[in-house]
């Protein structure tokens, strides 16, 4: 994802081990950080949530408030990335993975403000981008399940729950093996099984969830519009041909 090699040194939080069957079914969240001391936000999201942005944007400013201590200068502000794999339509777009960062661009000039020759060598960064959070939205439903580099592996092994032979991503050969079913126990491959049960009921439930809160809407907003004509004078007939309600409907808003 982000293009370079990266250790992990440490495990800050997880929540992906369940306390209870129900608990927290619809994300696991892992914070990371790496050998150059940033943060890396990992989390996965089954369920629709209209406000996921919004979660996104605290999730990384709440990790770089608890990671900087009393008395600290702001230079040790952490770098975080926030790497979001969603399994809903989260926002309006085409492609499957998009990046978001912060760049300052002049209202008047549209010039791009850059750090000082100064800041550049006290602080070791080359571009204020570089301070800021970086988000990432993977949205895994979208991939067509064409590999075209080792970060698309990935994403097919999230989507498919299936690592090809010919898969070179770093850290995906020990995926491999650590997700061989034929290597665990009857009673470990009985609970594996389920959970991916599990996690396919959920993303059936969410789809259709979705569908009916969207056939709701569309219907409340017919109904609006079938009051609006009637109010007018409009023609009954005119009014279940232009808005597609039945004649209960119609009788009901009279």
């Amino acid at each position: 994802m982000l293009r370079e090699r990266i250790t992990i040194e440490n495990i800050l939080e997880s929540e992906s081990n369940q306390k209870i069957e129900n608990d927290k079914f619809n994300r696991v969240d892992v914070l990371v950080k790496n050998s150059k001391g940033e943060l890396v936000i990992i989390e996965i999201q089954n369920q629709n949530e209209y406000d996921y942005f919004h979660r996104m944007a605290y999730g990384a400013s709440k990790a770089i408030t608890e990671y900087i201590s009393v008395g600290e200068p702001y230079r040790n502000v952490k770098k975080v990335y926030s790497i979001n794999i969603v399994y809903f339509d989260l926002g309006q777009g085409l492609d499957y993975v998009y990046h978001g960062k912060t760049d300052f661009k002049g209202i008047h000039k549209s010039d791009k403000l850059e750090l000082s020759d100064k800041q550049k060598e006290i602080l070791g960064k080359t571009d204020p981008s570089q301070i800021f959070p970086e988000y990432f939205v993977i949205k895994v439903n979208q991939f067509d399940d064409v590999a075209k580099d080792t970060l698309d592996e990935w994403i097919y092994y999230l989507k498919n729950n299936e690592i090809k032979d010919d898969f070179k991503a770093q850290g995906i050969s020990i995926a491999r093996e650590l997700l061989r079913v034929d290597n665990l126990s009857d009673d470990e491959r009985i609970a594996y099984q389920k959970h991916i049960e599990d996690l396919r009921y959920g993303a059936s439930m969410a789809w259709t969830m979705k569908i009916d809160e969207e056939d709701r809407l569309k219907k409340e907003n017919s109904i609006e519009i079938a009051r609006k004509l009637i109010k007018s004078g409009i023609s009954i007939d005119i009014v279940i041909s232009t808005t597609g309600l039945s004649n209960d409907d119609i009788a009901k808003i009279i």
